[in-house]
């Protein structure tokens, strides 16, 4: 066996063996990296020494769900030890149950179900001195002759991110039912194939995952973000058989699906594809108004409609359009066969692609942008200073928060105005709840006015009239003129809302408030019942934005 010396630090040199050498180096993890972390499906990494003594969680007894820390999975299985070491991961489809074990130290837990798994492997070839067998010697005091030898350079392995430009969630309700028959369901499970190339499936593009219709509809595949997973699911899909129950199907999927137990993301536009050969047996227009309520935009891609001998046995003929989003002929297509599907998978993948066509995406929760100015008034004190903050952090838990979501920032005053945190600067609830629990109270005078203005010119940057809400809260009245300033918001779109306790005069909170001001005037005596609005204004913010959007 031949090695090669190779100069390092301290005098030393590292034995390294250049036959045995993988096309790309380990990449280093830490002991809580979990799978889902990782971007590639299959993969080298360097498991750190001393994970044993984390506190690291591990779900199953391999394949392990892959929300595991990928070393504490590994110490569990033996693939590595305490001193850690390198390690093939590769990401696989989910199961239905993992089962718990102990092993090697490590306490794994069940879990019932999960979107993909990890397979755990010792690399068969890695360079040695990445391993935990690495070794050294020390430099002799005569010169070595080192043989030289071209050395193959490492490559590195194009990570496959998807089609960064379509990050939506997407069901696909295929058709199971007996009146397919296996070669339509195999014309079907083309198509599906077609698809998912077509879209570009990756962990920073679309997700997709597949439901099958029959006398129970049946989750085949959660949200999957590889596409080589998806493919290899397509093609040893089982036919079930049976009725063609696609509205029952489509309620399983708006009710169960898009979790995030089920690698749901925060925020992204949630779309389910109905695929029905015929007709459904059941009744659609519940279960799609369900899916519409829920935030989901659904299409409906129906092959071979009834002939008109076939209509006396269509329970209802108008269900293509209330199956879809919005019976406008954007999210509905109708086909002669299964051969000629493939024709269209291109235009209806751009329609998928499309965020801003994607009507039934844009709910109350995951559109708005909410802006809190808080009155910091020295009239205020610290401890009502803290309920105020409490009343807004009810609120904003109530919004899905994320970069393609809700957004919300907050802005304190006195005589003068200080952000506290931008709409761009926390992008998810749980760092908008913790921004608002860090607020320190200013203490001052009180300028509403003065800060309407300034939160009209530098938090809401663009206008979005429907879509922006200023909630204003107040305890007194202020040094300077608020109606100008309150009408200035509002014609830049912002919808305001007035929320005052102890002495804020009613006047002036309806002079602040848009129209109707009985939907967006508060009012409380005590600061401690201010939070029992704050669902209220919620509502108050849906209703505003159904009306507006």
């Amino acid at each position: 066996m031949e090695f090669h010396f190779i100069l390092a630090a301290a005098g030393v040199v590292l034995l390294f063996n250049p036959t045995l050498c993988s096309d790309s180096v380990p990449s280093p993890i830490t002991c809580l990296t979990r799978g889902a972390d990782l971007l590639e499906d299959h993969q080298v990494v360097l498991c750190p020494p001393g994970c044993a003594e984390w506190r690291m969680s591990v779900f199953g007894t391999g394949p392990y769900a892959s929300i595991s820390n990928v070393c504490g999975a590994a110490i569990h299985s033996g693939a590595v030890g305490v001193s850690g070491g390198p390690l093939q991961v590769s990401r696989v489809l989910g199961r239905r149950s993992y089962r718990s074990s102990y092993s090697n130290g490590v306490q794994s837990q069940a879990l019932s179900l999960w979107t993909s798994s990890l397979s755990l492997t010792k690399p068969v070839h890695i360079p040695l001195e990445m391993s935990s067998n690495t070794s050294t010697i020390k430099l002799p005091t005569k010169k070595l002759a080192l043989k030289k030898k071209a050395l193959k350079k490492p490559t590195v392995k194009k990570t496959i991110k998807g089609n960064t430009e379509c990050q939506v969630e997407l069901a696909v309700v295929f058709d199971g039912s007996r009146n397919l028959g296996q070669r339509r369901f195999g014309l079907q499970k083309n198509f599906l194939s077609k698809l998912v190339t077509a879209l570009k499936v990756g962990p920073s593009g679309p997700h997709v995952g597949l439901v099958q219709t029959g006398d129970t509809p049946r989750t085949e595949v959660y949200l999957s973000n590889s596409t080589q997973q998806l493919m290899q699911a397509i093609k040893e899909l089982p036919y079930l058989g049976g009725d063609t129950n696609t509205g029952k199907a489509m309620q399983h999927a708006a009710e169960g699906f898009f979790l995030a137990e089920w690698g749901a993301r925060r925020g992204h536009p949630r779309v389910m594809l109905v695929l029905l050969d015929g007709w459904p047996s059941d009744d659609l227009e519940q279960a799609a108004g369900l899916a519409r309520d829920s935030g989901i935009n659904v299409f409906l891609l129906s092959v071979a409609k009834p002939t008109p001998e076939e209509l006396p046995q269509v329970h209802d003929l108008d269900y293509a359009k209330k199956a879809v989003c919005k019976d406008n002929g954007f999210f509905s297509l109708s086909v002669p066969s299964w051969f000629s599907t493939t024709k269209h998978v291109r235009s209806l993948s751009q329609k998928i692609c499309s965020p801003d066509a994607l009507q039934c995406s844009r709910t109350c929760l995951n559109s708005v942008n909410i802006g809190f100015l808080i009155d910091g008034s020295s009239s205020v004190g610290d401890v009502n200073f803290r309920l105020v903050l409490n009343f807004l952090t009810a609120i904003a838990q109530s919004f899905d928060i994320s970069d393609v979501g809700s957004r919300i920032g907050a802005v304190q005053y006195t005589y003068e105005q200080r952000i506290e945190f931008g709409l761009s600067d926390f992008l998810s609830k749980e760092e908008v709840v913790a921004g608002l629990s860090k607020i320190r109270y200013m203490n001052g005078g009180t300028a509403t006015g003065q800060a309407i203005n300034y939160v009209t010119e530098n938090l809401f940057k663009t206008s979005v009239p429907g879509r922006n809400f200023l909630i204003i809260v107040t305890d007194g009245q202020s040094y300077d003129d608020i109606g100008g300033p309150a009408q200035n918001a509002q014609k830049h779109g912002i919808t305001v809302f007035a929320v005052g306790t102890a002495w804020a005069p009613m006047e002036d909170l309806k002079a602040m408030a848009s129209q109707p001001h009985d939907r967006h005037t508060y009012f409380s005596r005590e600061f401690s019942g201010l939070k029992a609005f704050s669902q209220d204004v919620v509502r108050a913010i849906c209703q505003d934005f159904g009306s507006n959007n």
